[in-house]
């Protein structure tokens, strides 16, 4: 009898079955839950609404079967950490939040099919990083005193973060001005600059917006400085529409594979 060697496996093919167990673990496939990182670190400005956004979305995910997990601490960005989760959200995080290797975590994470949610003060966040300015859409810019009242006007109300909304809603909220607004975004909503003093930019004011990044998601809205609106069923059901946006992604995070770069 030829008694033959045993096979070795080539790198190709344990790469291969690398990415099978990945998948496996973090795929749609998988049987588990999604998984939601909700992320509030803030070097500026902290809004007092934090605390309420953070149970929000507890809630949302015991109401919807998803894990969340909150965090203040950067070093959860890692290309091995972020791996786990369908999308990252950014509560109103202010300033320079990430050093450069959790920068790089996070956008290859994105342009590799990761998800992230923007709100209110994720505009006021990373204003050195270019990056994050395609990422986000806009940078923060001002405010009007106070949270006055102000009419939104709903552009498109097929999406899930503004379905059931009438073309009009009035609500109270601090509404930001933005610059370096990004071409090639989806904007949903505008906030009409007749029902209230201090916008700045213009008839076309975005205040909610999405669009594709690589092989990932993004969605933003400008809503959610005060803490009641974490309670509001109409603000509630918006953020969680822009997270299922997010979460109907069906592309994997495949940057994780071992080798694998954006280069």
């Amino acid at each position: 009898m030829t008694h033959h060697p045993p096979s070795q496996l080539q790198p190709s093919a344990i790469l291969f079955m690398i990415g099978v167990l990945l998948f496996l673990a973090y795929g749609c496939g998988g049987g588990e839950e999604p998984r939601v990182l909700v992320f509030s670190k803030t070097a500026g400005y902290r809004h007092a609404s934090i605390e309420s956004g953070q149970d929000m979305f507890r809630r949302l995910g015991e109401e919807h079967d998803f894990g969340v997990d909150v965090s203040e601490d950067a070093a959860v960005f890692t290309k091995e950490n972020l791996a786990r989760y369908r999308a990252v959200v950014f509560l109103s995080t202010t300033g320079d939040i990430l050093d450069n290797a959790q920068e790089m975590a996070l956008q290859r994470y994105v342009e590799g099919g990761g998800n992230w949610l923007g709100i209110h003060a994720a505009a006021d966040t990373e204003y050195e990083w270019p990056w994050y300015n395609q990422l986000a859409g806009a940078y923060f810019e001002s405010h009007p005193k106070g949270t006055p009242e102000a009419t939104i006007r709903v552009l498109n109300s097929r999406h899930p973060a503004t379905r059931g909304l009438k073309d009009r809603w009035t609500r109270t909220d601090e509404w930001y001005n933005y610059k370096s607004i990004q071409p090639g975004m989806n904007v949903l909503m505008e906030l009409d600059e007749t029902t209230y003093e201090g916008g700045k930019n213009g008839a076309n004011h975005p205040i909610a917006w999405y669009r594709e990044i690589g092989q990932g998601r993004m969605f933003y809205t400008g809503l959610g400085h005060t803490e009641a609106s974490y309670s509001e069923p109409e603000f509630v059901a918006h953020v969680y529409g822009g997270l299922q946006y997010l979460l109907d992604n069906n592309k994997r995070v495949r940057y994780a594979l071992a080798g694998d770069s954006l280069e």
